[in-house]
């Protein structure tokens, strides 16, 4: 038997938490329900947990929205009225800045607006993508169902984005680490050593030479070459900022070695997945490719998608435009030619969406395998030359004193 700490919303709105003893997490909700509880939280441990599951300071615009709807997609599911739900995720919500937009929308939703009408006054938290699935699942009488495919689709996303930022956190810190490394040995201790010959007046080792030369060049020049690389990336910004900027430097991204392939990947299954969450609710085929194109990061492969929705209003279908723009991997058009012929779109785009999910962390790891060993070996070749450098100049010293 384990304790199970709860969370659930009580016939008056109120918010009650406790705790039930039991075997599994299914039989206290089980329990809750019979005691006429909505259960939105259930979870073994400490009861410091309740609070975890919930966004704090510290999260974000999109933890806000994962939460809301995570919160609106149980109620909904166990038949709360639409207003009641969000005066209830309104309480819920632990975050000031979020509550007041929650709180927002559901003002605008009792001036008679629909909640997409709602949602969109607050564009900053929900996309396009968000907004028309709403819409559908207003129009269906399915908005139950269409927040719980929102809420798998936003905690797919998340996850992903989580999984990518982590592999590259330790690399990135190895290749910081390595650089300052290199220069503290160049700025503090290499000038040290080099007062050794500057009062013995001997003839130092070639190798020994250009060590103490490069030192003496990164402490004159070093804010010079700051500068530079200040003004290269300003100007870099500005480049990117235009439109013609942003599609060249995406497109040089996809080409990058190792890197470029995982980023590929991540496109394709964050299109795929938008598009069967927006096909399995009716969002009409020309739309949906428009909205997908409109959440991806790589204006390149936006572009290209583009191009693939006016080969579908020419009625060339969708397996095709996607094979002629050759922007996205070969299986994806494959399964989309499955996917026509059997009339099962949303699962093909789920199953692709599984599919390079799996590819990018695949490839992250690749990435992230080849690029470890590669700074330390970079940083291994550079601190070893300075070192054996110093070893060169001590032998000298050495020889002439014997």
């Amino acid at each position: 038997m384990t304790t199970f700490f709860y969370r659930a919303i009580a016939p008056d709105g109120k918010v009650r938490t406790g705790s039930i003893t039991a075997d599994t997490d299914k039989l206290v909700a089980r329990e809750l329900r019979r005691q006429g509880l909505t259960p939105v939280y259930v979870g073994a441990g400490e009861k410091k947990n309740l609070v975890l599951k919930f966004p704090g300071k510290s999260g974000g615009k999109r933890r806000d929205v994962l939460f809301f709807t995570q919160e609106l997609s149980t109620l909904l599911t166990s038949g709360v009225p639409v207003d009641r739900a969000l005066s209830i995720t309104s309480e819920l919500t632990e975050r000031a800045a979020f509550r007041l937009i929650v709180s927002d929308i559901l003002r605008v939703l009792k001036g008679g607006k629909s909640l997409a009408e709602s949602l969109a006054t607050h564009p900053d938290y929900f996309t396009e993508l968000y907004i028309n699935m709403v819409r559908a699942g207003e129009a269906s009488g399915s908005l139950a169902a269409v927040f719980e495919r929102l809420s798998e689709f936003e905690k797919s996303r998340d996850e992903l984005r989580n999984y990518i930022i982590s592999s590259m956190i330790y690399p990135a810190l190895l290749a910081c680490v390595g650089l300052g490394s290199i220069l503290l040995l160049m700025n503090f201790v290499v000038p040290r050593f080099a007062s050794i010959f500057a009062d013995s007046h001997l003839k130092m080792p070639l190798p020994t030479q250009v060590m103490l030369e490069t030192s003496k060049a990164v402490q004159a020049w070093w804010w010079v070459v700051a500068l530079a690389l200040v003004v290269l990336f300003g100007m870099f910004k500005s480049y990117v900022s235009t439109q013609d900027g942003r599609l060249h430097w995406d497109k040089v991204r996809l080409r990058i070695p190792l890197l470029g392939d995982a980023l590929l990947k991540a496109e394709t299954s964050r299109m795929a997945r938008a598009m069967s969450t927006l096909v399995a609710n009716s969002v009409p085929l020309v739309q949906s490719l428009g909205i997908s194109a409109g959440i991806l990061n790589n204006r390149y492969l936006a572009r290209a998608l583009g191009e693939v929705a006016q080969g579908v209003k020419r009625g060339e279908g969708l397996a095709g435009p996607m094979r002629k723009a050759a922007m996205f991997p070969p299986l994806a058009a494959h399964l989309l030619t499955v996917g026509e012929e059997t009339g099962k779109l949303d699962q093909m785009f789920a199953r692709m969406a599984d599919i390079y999910e799996t590819e990018t962390r695949s490839a992250v790891r690749r990435f992230t395998s080849l690029f470890e060993p590669l700074v330390i070996l970079a940083m291994g070749i550079v601190v070893g030359g300075l070192v054996l450098s110093m070893l060169l100049g001590i032998t000298g010293i050495n020889d002439v004193s014997m």
